[in-house]
């Protein structure tokens, strides 16, 4: 069901065998309780509205394969994000004003794809392991210092994207990602870079704006796959 661009003030009533619901760009603030008894729901776009929490309820959406909760005023996601056992293909939260991330979503370990870009995070969860299956994973514009050592367990990870944080460091665990390809660092304050870089098949290694980085010998190995100004 398509309710896009309607100006909608709240969702109407909708058929209990609803697989497809997209509301992207209304003017919801709030969700009825009647949207989590859709069991067979498996995309849900309510993007760009005026949500500012998430009722309880959405862990009971247990056939949701996709879930788009981007361009909110979420200040927090439900705990309930990691009982969705069928969250499998993408998960976008960005541009809301979430400070963290619950530590349950490392449970969505068939994910492949999580966006939290435009945010203020300012930690992940410690362990990370869990998202086993993640492909491609967005954290540009937050307020991240630093990063934890489980990274470097995201063993599917094939795209990186850390653009516009405050990292001074990278984990030296980053170089166990052995499918990483593309890996975006623009405006930190990268100070120095570990040497398991070098060994990772990257097509793209976007260092532009650390201005502070003292770039290792072996930078030069990687001119081709290289973007330092």
């Amino acid at each position: 069901m398509d309710l896009d661009h309607r100006g909608l003030t709240r969702l109407p009533a909708l058929p209990a065998d609803l697989e497809y619901l997209s509301a992207y760009d209304n003017d919801l603030t709030d969700l009825p309780d009647a949207l989590w008894d859709l069991d067979r729901l498996a995309v849900l776009n309510l993007a760009a509205n005026r949500l500012t929490s998430i009722p309880p309820g959405i862990g009971r959406l247990t056939a949701l394969h996709t879930l788009d909760l981007g361009h909110n005023r979420l200040t927090a996601v439900p705990d309930e994000l990691g009982d969705l056992p069928n969250l499998t293909q993408y998960l976008y939260l960005s541009d809301n004003q979430l400070t963290a991330l619950p530590d349950s979503i490392t449970r969505l370990g068939r994910l492949r794809y999580l966006s939290a870009t435009d945010n203020r995070l300012t930690a992940l969860p410690a362990d990370l392991s869990g998202l086993r299956e993640l492909r491609e994973l967005r954290l540009y514009r937050n307020n991240l210092h630093e990063l934890p050592d489980s990274l470097g367990e995201l063993g599917a990870l094939r795209e990186l994207h850390l653009r516009g944080n405050h990292l001074t460091e990278l984990p030296a665990s980053i170089g166990e990602l052995t499918d990483l390809r593309y890996l975006d660092l623009r405006e930190n304050d990268l100070r120095t870079l570990p040497d398991g870089l070098a060994a990772l098949p990257l097509v793209k290694l976007d260092l532009r704006w650390n201005r502070r980085l003292t770039a290792p010998a072996w930078l030069d190995d990687l001119d081709d796959c290289l973007v330092l100004r």
